[in-house]
Parts: C-alpha cells; sequence; structure tokens
C-alpha cells in the first residue's frame, strides 16, 4: 500500500488550507551540497517548499506542498543527482478525543 503523505490543516476566519509535508533522512553531508540539491528540487518541482537541517544526526530534508508529495518522488530525484533519502516514518501517538495516549516502554 503507498504511504500518504503528513497534512497539516490551517484554519482561519477566510481560508482553509493544507499542506502535505514529508521528511527524508538523507546522506547530504555539506552546505554546498544542500543549497545544489535545493536549487535543483526547486527547478524540478516548483510546487514543493524545501529545507535542509544538517546538523541532524539524519541530515533531514523537509519537502512541504499544497499538493500530494508523490511518494518516491524525492528518494529518486535525490538518487539521480547522487544522494541517497529515505522516508522517516511519522511517530505520532494514538489520539483519543482530545487526548494523546502515550505509552511508557
Amino acid at each position: 500500500m503507498p504511504r500518504m503523505s503528513a497534512f497539516t490543516v490551517s484554519l482561519n476566519s477566510n481560508t482553509t488550507t493544507m499542506e502535505s509535508i514529508e521528511v527524508f533522512r538523507t546522506n547530504v553531508e555539506t552546505s554546498e551540497q544542500a543549497l545544489r540539491l535545493l536549487e535543483l528540487i526547486h527547478q524540478n518541482f516548483p510546487q514543493y517548499t524545501a529545507n535542509f537541517d544538517l546538523d541532524d544526526c539524519d541530515r533531514i530534508l523537509r519537502i512541504k506542498s499544497s499538493e500530494l508529495i508523490r511518494e518516491n518522488s524525492i528518494p529518486d530525484f535525490l538518487q539521480q543527482n547522487g544522494f541517497d533519502a529515505a522516508v522517516l516514518a511519522d511517530e505520532i501517538p494514538p489520539f483519543i478525543g482530545n487526548e494523546v495516549i502515550l505509552s511508557a516502554s
């Protein structure tokens, strides 16, 4: 079954917007590599907003879009450009009503 992107919904008195968010673990190491990849992502996926967090141990790439983010679009694109990327799984705790259920392991 294909993986769905996470969505955030913003509400205000005038509009409702939905945003697709995907987070990837990468092997990008330098800010120069990240800047070059951001240029290429923005050229090839103009509907995406992207940024890197190279200080994170997973060298995170975040993609946001008002459209659905195709599951393999970014990992395939990075691979074509000499880098690896893998979707980081959502870690959302169970939710009942307005309470988040946290389990202690």
